[in-house]
């Protein structure tokens, strides 16, 4: 568990941790642009005010977010001829989000990303009980994670934004009262920095990330099989028939998971494999070893083989969970009023390993009072 985070280049406005939201939602001193797409997203959900927040650069690039979930709704950057070009998959109205069937599009998940064995963990002796809502297993926080939260929200001028939010004890299972807050930032050399931070007055287990889409092509442009991914891990975490990990470290050489040189994903993912027949496809973890960059680990690069549009992954994560868009099916339409089609958006979530509660040879997620969970997770866009 990270206790400590090295913030270069980054002025951030974390606030109040120990606050709680409970009742209506409260924005301290946020402002959205002048965006007129504002004023058909924002909503209210469950009582609470959903707004829709634009972040720019001295480079024209821009990324808007959502209170719901402290989601990313869009991130444009430009592409290799210099136009700007969407690269996340979102909606157009806040109330779109709050969708329990393709509820993870750009949000944050926690307390505990990915998913926990059984619904189940124990700590000091104690058995903690969780919804399983994804098969025999918890998945994201369950079904009212952090993801359907109304967070706080207050900006600090034009490139950074932080969302706060409380989760209650022994909501959805977990205990502790969590406070969080995620603070983005748009630099203006076009990277999308995410600062994590959480606390508890009780131990639980925190293992927060980012859960979007991405399509370097642009959003609704068709496949991402064609889309060229390195990911810097030697090894991978198998997966048992319901994707919890069994325990072992595996090495990516002579499989399809060897994405130690850059490749197109679709090259392997329909090759005759245990793993990849679990997951429908890639739904796996990655145990990273790549060069350390300014502190941070280089996960992961890819690349739009139609845009040009590179994306260099950095983290203070041991893991990175790469999923192919397995189970996208035309159930929502995107933002470009496109459907979100098989195969159409990938994500690259920056983790601990998934059920590290029950498995004590992975990095621990224990999370315990008087410590703090940092940690940070930077996406580099350039072209080539």
């Amino acid at each position: 568990m990270k206790k400590t985070i090295l913030m270069f280049g980054v002025a951030t406005a974390l606030i109040c941790l120990s606050c709680q939201n409970t009742g209506r939602n409260r924005t301290t001193d946020a402002t959205t642009s002048a965006d007129s797409s504002a004023n058909t997203f924002d909503g209210e959900i469950d009582g609470h005010t959903i707004k829709l927040y634009t972040l720019t650069n001295k480079t024209g690039a821009k990324a808007t977010f959502t209170n719901f979930g402290a989601r990313i709704v869009s991130l444009s950057v430009p592409d290799k001829a210099g136009k700007l070009t969407d690269v996340v998959l979102g909606f157009n109205k806040a109330s779109d989000y709050n969708n329990p069937e393709e509820p993870y599009y750009g949000t944050i998940v926690g307390p505990f990303g990915n998913r926990i064995a059984n619904g189940k963990f124990t700590l000091d002796g104690e058995t903690y009980t969780l919804p399983t809502n994804n098969g025999p297993n918890t998945l994201h926080g369950g079904y009212k994670g952090v993801h359907f939260a109304a967070w706080e929200a207050q900006t600090n001028g034009d490139n950074t934004i932080t969302f706060s939010y409380t989760l209650p004890d022994k909501h959805e299972g977990f205990p502790g009262n969590i406070a969080m807050t995620v603070t983005y930032t748009l630099t203006d050399d076009n990277a999308l920095e995410i600062a994590y931070k959480a606390t508890t007055d009780k131990k639980t287990v925190v293992n927060l990330t980012n859960h979007a889409y991405f399509n370097l092509n642009g959003e609704g442009s068709g496949t991402i099989l064609d889309h060229r991914l390195q990911i810097f891990a030697d090894r991978f975490t198998p997966v048992d028939s319901t994707l919890i990990p069994t325990g072992e470290l595996t090495p990516v050489k002579g499989t399809p998971f060897d994405f130690t040189t850059a490749k197109a994903i679709g090259r392997d993912i329909e090759v005759e494999d245990t793993q990849l027949a679990y997951g429908e496809g890639y739904d796996h973890n990655f145990v990273l070893s790549g060069n350390k960059v300014d502190g941070l680990t280089h996960a992961a690069t890819l690349v739009g083989d139609k845009s040009g549009i590179k994306m260099d992954i950095y983290t203070e994560e041991p893991g990175l969970q790469f999923y192919s868009g397995n189970f996208m099916s035309e159930k929502v339409t995107l933002k470009n009023g496109k459907k979100d089609s098989f195969r159409t958006g990938l994500c690259l979530e920056t983790q601990h390993f998934p059920d590290s509660p029950n498995q004590a040879a992975f990095p621990s997620t224990v999370l315990a009072p008087g410590e703090t969970y940092q940690t940070k997770s930077v996406y580099k866009f350039t072209v080539e």
